[in-house]
């Protein structure tokens, strides 16, 4: 069995790798950013990929509408991120499962057999959230393709459309129309708008 761990955090990635060694008998693989994975995805059977949405460069949102559009593996979730949001984005995109780094070692290592098993899963106190939250996103933001929440997320951290074209891998004037698009979507004129919103619903 094969598992590609994605994760740009070194020490997290050595702390996941011990932990999995620990119970299964597995070869992990290791990428540092989405450019890496995607090589690796390229190149090799995967059983499972254990996926950071905060990673350098390609965003970990817009690298698991890549994954599933290769039907490269199961993916799981392993974020900083508890946002209600980046749960329901990720799942809807096509995550069998969702955790946070918060999660305590044999919850994750139950989560990982029950992915690897063809289930899905949500860490217990995530699924709390979402029941108590609801059942969607802020306005408008449910209206929006993982691509665009990527632009949001790159715009937020001072990324320009051209810096930001060649992340996601599109021409400048796909991503002009993109943030059209999403500004049209969430009822905004501006793109300092834009970045406000993705700051406060946790799309950084």
């Amino acid at each position: 069995m094969t598992i590609l761990l994605i994760e740009d955090h070194a020490l997290v990635r050595a702390g996941v790798k011990r932990l999995l060694t620990t119970v299964l008998d597995a070869e992990i693989l290791e990428a540092a950013s989405g450019r890496d994975a995607l090589a690796i995805l390229r190149s090799r059977k995967i059983e499972l990929i254990i996926l950071d949405l905060n990673l350098p460069g390609l965003g970990g949102l817009e690298l698991l509408r890549r994954i599933i559009q290769m039907n490269a593996g199961p993916v799981l979730v392993l974020s900083m991120h508890a946002e209600p949001l980046y749960i329901r984005r990720a799942l809807e995109a096509g995550a069998s499962g969702y955790a946070t780094k918060n999660i305590s070692p044999d919850e994750l290592l139950t989560a990982v057999k029950r992915v690897l098993a063809g289930g899905r899963y949500v860490e217990a106190e995530l699924a709390q959230t979402l029941a108590v939250q609801g059942p969607g996103p802020p306005p408008g933001f449910a209206n929006l393709a993982p691509r665009e929440l990527e632009i949001m997320r790159l715009l937020a951290k001072g990324s320009s459309l051209g810096e930001i074209a060649e992340e996601v891998g599109v021409g400048y004037k796909t991503v002009a129309n993109s943030c059209s698009q999403i500004k049209s979507k969430l009822g905004v004129s501006r793109t300092a708008d834009l970045v406000r919103l993705a700051i406060e619903t946790g799309v950084t």
